[in-house]
């Protein structure tokens, strides 16, 4: 049976949401997919419910292919497990706690590795059941603090969410595989571009992380490429120490006013000024500034650490928050500095009076870690730890010592990629899976272990892979528009035909019903407007903005035996017999 317009639950909008940032949330608004029910909160419509499936109905197909079974979990789960697996505190905020009318604590889930992990335990004892593979599409609910951009960050959201379960690291390493070929193969049935980078794999845990991200100027993600083949995210990348840096002939340090010099911008300038190079000038890049941030752990625990790097380079907030992970971090605050009366602001150096100052084991007990630049042997221009004060020549590991690596600047376009491919390339995205390689993380926590083939316990090992269902269609929506609405790509265009009778003549509208039957026996799903006194523009506007990629028109041409066909990607339209028009339209669509 066709959907028809004229019963269909459905309404158009001509204006955007006043709420919506971005194309996609517009766009689905405004076409009647979904409707705003809460902040983060969405609730699907007709249209929007068969978008979703089609995404859904490739996805499990793919699955399928690859070997998984599909399982379904309760999205409301009990504390327990996720305090065995600590994640009941390292989720923090982010995660929605209730209590029963027993006063037990409950979560809606996140992500379900907990779940997943003590169904196989309960079922499964022996190498012989190994390996398997099981998925889910799921709802999934997360108390994000900011919801924006639609669907792309809400608090419920659908996930497909599969977990392989193998013996050994080697049968890991042919499950991840068959699942992020899966993911390829479902991404490029769905029309999605997409990059596969290196990623951090955060709370999650694991030796190996890759995101599939779709590149986009409104992502949210930040990733690195370079054109010899290199590609991550930029929590991801990791880089080497410099080399050891020969400082013998470099003078010894020297402690000089350096007054109303707080800002790395001011101590240059007067550098230049006061203390001018040799040969050239002093850049912000020989200045070492030491940024003092304030680590915040699960349990509410507090330290500061100091982290130097060089003075042109400013902390990148993720690649912190993935390095000192799963603490919350921030700047330090005036509290902060309070209870530490020997940082000066301003003036924050590695060393006081010729002795080492910061370290676990120095004066201020503070840890003091180094950006990679820091090279041992190189010489810097830093403060003093005196109000005012300022150190010229201070080398690196002849002057000051450091508690080890914190690879926590901003990356910049231009930087050498780690692997010595070229220059990287800075570029954003939108995450729509990821997948990793767990290990024993969850296994060791729940216990989950089996029979080898020799009778002996060995853990299991396990692997997560993740898609963004719902980001999915706000993805889409965003790459498939133009100024007039969206195009969907067909194989995930609510209907296969939109058909449409406009005028006031029977005939057309007597058309219009005969080439959806006809439609429909060829195996054609149809959207049929079939709405009386509207005016042919009003339909075309709904037709333009709701996406179908292709449209029939029955208008006065009927008279002569002709509709119109329209390719809503191209934008071509052609009149054709009416007796051809089906023929016609399952051509084009080879």
């Amino acid at each position: 049976m066709p959907i028809r317009m004229s019963s269909l639950f459905l309404r158009t909008l001509r204006e955007d949401p006043a709420e919506a940032e971005v194309d996609s949330h517009k766009l689905l608004v405004r076409a009647g997919y979904i409707r705003r029910a809460g902040s983060g909160l969405f609730s699907w419509l007709p249209l929007g419910l068969k978008v979703k499936a089609k995404i859904e109905q490739i996805v499990r197909e793919e699955m399928d292919r690859a070997g998984a079974q599909e399982v379904f979990f309760p999205a409301l789960l009990p504390r327990e497990a996720f305090d065995q697996t600590g994640r009941w505190d390292e989720y923090g905020d982010n995660l929605f706690r209730l209590k029963d009318r027993k006063d037990g604590d409950y979560l809606l889930a996140p992500t379900h590795e907990e779940v997943f992990t003590l169904l196989v335990k309960d079922l499964y004892n022996s190498y012989k059941d190994l390996p398997l593979q099981i998925y889910q599409i799921q709802n999934k609910y997360r108390d994000e603090a900011r919801p924006r951009a639609g669907l792309l960050r809400g608090r419920e959201f659908v996930m497909k969410d599969a977990y392989s379960f193998d013996i050994n690291d080697e049968g890991l390493a042919k499950s991840y595989q068959a699942q992020r070929d899966a993911y390829e193969r479902i991404f490029q049935r769905l029309g999605v571009e997409y990059v596969i980078v290196k990623a951090d794999a955060g709370a999650m845990g694991g030796s190996k992380s890759e995101e599939f991200l779709n590149p986009s100027a409104i992502g949210e993600d930040t990733f690195v490429r370079s054109k010899g083949g290199f590609a991550a995210n930029v929590e991801a990348v990791k880089f080497a120490q410099l080399p050891e840096q020969d400082a013998s002939n470099t003078p010894a340090s020297q402690t000089h006013p350096s007054p109303n010099t707080p800002t790395i911008a001011s101590l240059v300038d007067y550098s230049n000024s006061n203390h001018p190079k040799d040969q050239g000038e002093w850049s912000a890049a020989d200045t070492l500034k030491n940024v003092v941030l304030a680590l915040t752990a699960p349990d509410g625990k507090r330290e500061l650490v100091i982290v130097g790097l060089p003075g042109d380079r400013e902390v990148d907030q993720k690649r912190a928050e993935a390095f000192f992970g799963p603490n919350e971090v921030e700047p330090a605050t005036e509290a902060d500095f309070a209870k530490h009366p020997g940082l000066v602001k301003g003036y924050i150096g590695p060393t006081l009076d010729g002795e080492q100052f910061l370290g676990e084991k120095a004066t201020a007990g503070i840890r003091y870690l180094l950006d990679p630049r820091v090279a041992v042997g190189s010489s810097w221009i830093t403060g003093a730890n005196k109000d005012q004060m300022h150190i010229w020549n201070l080398v690196h590991g002849r002057d000051f010592q450091s508690d080890g690596i914190a690879d926590i600047a901003e990356i910049r376009a231009g930087d050498p990629a780690p692997d010595g491919s070229g220059d990287l390339e800075l570029a954003r995205g939108i995450e729509i899976g990821h997948v990793f390689q767990l290990g024993r993380k969850y296994a060791d926590a729940l216990d989950l272990k089996v029979l080898d083939e020799n009778g002996k316990l060995v853990t299991v090992t396990m692997g997560s892979y993740g898609i963004g269902v719902t980001r999915l269609v706000a993805v889409l929506a965003e790459a498939y528009h133009d100024e007039k609405g969206i195009i969907w790509p067909e194989a995930v265009s609510p209907m296969d035909l939109h058909i449409i009778a406009t005028g006031k003549d029977e005939a057309a509208f007597e058309a219009a019903e005969a080439l959806t039957t006809q439609a429909e026996e060829l195996g054609l799903s149809v959207l049929l407007d079939d709405r009386a006194k509207l005016s042919p523009g009003v339909k075309f506007a709904d037709a333009e903005l709701i996406g179908i990629p292709w449209i029939i028109i029955c208008g006065r041409g009927v008279a002569d035996g002709e509709v119109e066909l329209w390719n809503r990607r191209s934008g071509e339209r052609v009149q054709v017999a009416i007796d051809s028009a089906l023929a016609s339209l399952v051509a084009a669509r080879k």
